[in-house]
C-alpha cells in the first residue's frame, strides 16, 4: 500500500508537473527543429521534381529518428505525446480552411472533404486556399509531430 501512496504523492507534486509540462513543450521544439532543418536542407540544394509524398515521408522519418534517438538517451514518456500538438495543430488549420470562402482559382465549388485534401495534400491538385501552402503549414508539420512520437514510443523501455 505505501509504494502505491507513494506514487500517486509523486504524481501530484506540482514541481513533477511543471517539469512535465517543460519537457513536453521541449520535445515539440525538437521535433519541429528537426523538421525546420530538413527543409532548410531542402530548400538549400533545391532539388527538382521531388513529389510532395516523399518529402511527408521524410517530415516523419527525420522527427522519428531524432525522437528515438533523444528518447533512447533520456527517457521521457512526454516525448511520445507530441503527437497531440500535431493533431490540435491539424484541427485549428481544418476549421481555418473551412471557414474560407471559395471562388475562382480558390477551390471554386468545393465541398468540405475536397476543401481539405485540396489544400493539405493537393490531390488531385492544390484549393488554391491559403497561397496552396497547406503542406508545408498544416501536413508536414503536423507528420514530424506525429513521427517524433512514433520513434520516441519505439525508444521507451518498458517497465516490468
Amino acid at each position: 500500500m505505501e509504494s502505491l501512496f507513494s506514487e500517486h504523492e509523486e504524481e501530484s507534486n506540482p514541481s513533477r508537473l511543471s517539469h512535465q509540462a517543460i519537457w513536453f513543450f521541449a520535445h515539440g521544439g525538437l521535433a519541429l527543429a528537426s523538421w525546420l532543418v530538413l527543409m532548410m536542407l531542402g530548400y538549400a540544394f533545391n532539388p527538382r521534381g521531388v513529389s510532395q509524398i516523399l518529402i511527408l515521408i521524410f517530415s516523419m522519418v527525420i522527427p522519428s529518428l531524432v525522437g528515438f534517438a533523444i528518447t533512447r538517451v533520456r527517457q521521457d514518456e512526454m516525448a511520445s505525446l507530441v503527437w497531440m500538438v500535431g493533431l490540435i495543430w491539424m484541427l485549428i488549420l481544418s476549421l481555418w480552411i473551412m471557414d474560407m470562402p471559395t471562388g475562382p482559382n480558390a477551390c471554386f465549388q468545393c465541398d468540405a472533404t475536397e476543401k481539405l485534401t485540396r489544400t493539405f495534400f493537393s490531390v488531385p491538385r492544390p484549393s488554391g486556399l491559403i497561397d496552396d501552402d497547406g503542406p508545408f503549414l498544416g501536413t508536414w508539420p503536423a507528420a514530424a509531430l506525429f513521427g517524433y512520437s512514433i520513434g520516441a514510443r519505439l525508444a521507451l523501455k518498458r517497465k516490468g
